[in-house]
């Protein structure tokens, strides 16, 4: 299992992470949808070419598209911890967070707890505009405290050079590679960019 997280929401975590869920020819899960007036992640995902009898059904699908521990407040919702636990698939499962590490899923606890429940590698994702470095140090620090294992992070975006090589640098985790914004984002051109600018090595 791999988690993919972010340094903030509406950075291409959830395109990232279809990229990465077919190049394993893995599952994907996300935990908790909030905010389903513009669909969900499991159907951009879908669309991205993730089969979708790979794509597993959320445990939670709050309507408000706010953090979730808001979004459940607000839908009369009680997020119960334990409905959390990843499912059991044949092969590898991808798992994607909402939001950032530090982004609450009760009132009481933090996807960077839950994470640090399963134990398993997190990919962190960052973008590379202006403010990226202060973001993903912030979230490496958060993730690193609670003893979440890092695989690395993974970019989208324009080349940044000295912003990856700083946050790599100053962070201590791999550099794993930078997705460029796409023309046009379609299956076949997410697939060929992920291959080029990705290891899928490094993820296995």
């Amino acid at each position: 299992m791999i988690v993919v997280t972010g340094t903030d929401t509406g950075i291409g975590k959830t395109v990232f992470a279809a990229a990465l869920t077919v190049a394993l020819g893995a599952h994907y899960w996300k935990p908790v949808q909030a905010g389903l007036e513009d669909g969900s992640d499991a159907a951009t995902v879908a669309a991205l070419g993730v089969p979708v009898a790979k794509v597993l059904p959320e445990a939670y699908r709050l309507v408000t598209p706010w953090s979730p521990h808001r979004a459940a407040e607000i839908d009369g919702v009680t997020i119960d911890p334990d409905r959390l636990a990843p499912p059991a698939v044949d092969g590898p499962l991808v798992v994607e967070g909402a939001g950032g590490a530090l982004v609450p899923v009760t009132r009481e606890l933090l996807y960077a707890d839950v994470f640090a429940g399963w134990g398993a590698p997190v990919v962190l994702v960052a973008r590379t505009t202006l403010g990226t470095i202060n973001h993903s140090l912030l979230s490496i620090e958060a993730l690193r405290a609670r003893g979440v294992p890092l695989l690395g992070v993974a970019f989208v975006g324009d080349a940044v050079e000295d912003s990856e090589a700083t946050i790599a640098a100053i962070g201590g985790v791999k550099r794993l590679g930078r997705l460029p914004m796409l023309a046009s984002l379609t299956p076949d051109a997410l697939a060929a960019a992920f291959a080029e600018h990705f290891d899928v090595a490094d993820f296995r």
